[in-house]
């Protein structure tokens, strides 16, 4: 039987399906695709305490519609996506590799030249749905770093474990670990 984590999101509430991760730990189960009126409502409470920035960036794919919806809402600002394998549009990439807790294989992260240029020496907004390990965050930064932007600022919807008492980031609402029984761990 399904088990599920209940909580309350920019003031909406959703029911988190429970997911075993291995034989001793679960997490919850946070897609906001489709989801519209998450998005809209979390992007609005992200942007409320955003940094100053000149650009985003996100990770293929669960960022996507978050960094759309911000940058929409920030007036149509432009953000750049770091994809999971390079494109035939990408003549020149840079790749980096990340290890993130809902994937098992290593993932490596591709960005084009192109827009690494576009970064240098600007204010790069990093954002996410969830941030648990960091890993992808990690990669992200050191992109931002390749391209010479400067990372002022990391955001997420939600964070997990470790990454809830982290400084650095700012997120909208602290996500438990569960024990392999679906029960929070506590934080």
């Amino acid at each position: 039987m399904q088990k599920y984590y209940h909580m309350t999101i920019a003031g909406l509430k959703r029911d988190l399906p429970i997911c075993r991760l291995n034989d001793e730990l679960c997490i919850a189960g946070f897609v906001i695709f489709g989801d519209t009126e998450l998005t809209t409502a979390c992007s609005a409470e992200l942007l409320k305490k955003a940094p100053e920035f000149d650009y985003m960036l996100t990770a293929e794919s669960k960022g996507i519609p978050l960094a759309h919806e911000m940058c929409r809402q920030a007036g149509n600002r432009k953000y750049f996506l770091a994809r999971k394998s390079p494109k035939l549009y990408m003549p020149e990439v840079v790749k980096v590799t990340v290890k993130s807790i809902t994937t098992e294989a290593v993932q490596n992260l591709f960005l084009d030249r192109a827009d690494m240029n576009e970064m240098k020496g600007k204010k790069i907004l990093i954002v996410d749905d969830v941030i648990s390990t960091g890993e992808s965050m990690r990669a992200l930064e050191k992109l931002v770093e390749e391209a010479g932007g400067i990372v002022c600022g990391r955001m997420a919807i939600l964070a997990e474990g470790d990454a809830i008492a982290r400084k650095d980031i700012t997120y909208l609402e602290p996500l438990p670990l569960f024990n392999k029984d679906g029960q929070p761990l506590p934080y």
